[in-house]
C-alpha cells in the first residue's frame, strides 16, 4: 500500500473539487494508495480535507489524517477525530512547525498532489522538494495537456 500527501497555495482559486476528487480516486483505484496526509493551513487544505471525508464514504478502507502543526485549541463541539499531531513536533519552535510538519508528511508519502501556480511560497518549495526526492507528483494547476 502507498501514501499520499498534499501541498497547495493557501488560496486555490480555479481548483475544481471534481478534479481533486478524480485524482484521489485514481490513486486509490490504480496505485494502491490507502493513506492520505493533509495539513490545515488554508483553502487548499480545507478543500482536500472535505474531499477526503467524502471519498472515504465511497472507499471505506482508506485512512486519512489532518496533520496539525500546533496542538489543537480545545473548542467545545469541535471534532478532532481525524487529526493528528506528529510525534516530535512538540520540540519544534512554533516558527518552524509548519515546515517541520510538511517535511514529516513528505517523508511518509509516495505520491504528492499539489496545486502550484507560481514558483514561490511553501507549496512551491515542497513540490520542488518532492521532485528532488523522486516522489510521484500530480500538479492539479496544470491542464491535462501539461501546461499551466
Amino acid at each position: 500500500m502507498a501514501a499520499c500527501t498534499f501541498f497547495g497555495h493557501r488560496d486555490c482559486i480555479g481548483l475544481c473539487r471534481q478534479r481533486l476528487e478524480e485524482a484521489i480516486e485514481d490513486l486509490i483505484r490504480n496505485h494502491d494508495v490507502d493513506l492520505f496526509y493533509v495539513g490545515n493551513e488554508g483553502q487548499f487544505d480545507a478543500l482536500v480535507h472535505w474531499v477526503l471525508f467524502a471519498v472515504k464514504k465511497k472507499y471505506p478502507h482508506i485512512r486519512y489524517a489532518v496533520v496539525l502543526a500546533y496542538p489543537p485549541k480545545n473548542i467545545p463541539g469541535k471534532d478532532y477525530s481525524d487529526t493528528m499531531l506528529p510525534e516530535g513536533i512538540e520540540a519544534v519552535h512554533p516558527r518552524y512547525a509548519i515546515t517541520w510538519r510538511n517535511r514529516w508528511m513528505l517523508q511518509r508519502a509516495d505520491y504528492v498532489i499539489t496545486y502550484v501556480t507560481h514558483s514561490w511560497g511553501g507549496a512551491a518549495r515542497f513540490a520542488e522538494e518532492a521532485g528532488l526526492q523522486n516522489k510521484k507528483i500530480i500538479n492539479l494547476a496544470r491542464k491535462k495537456d501539461g501546461r499551466s
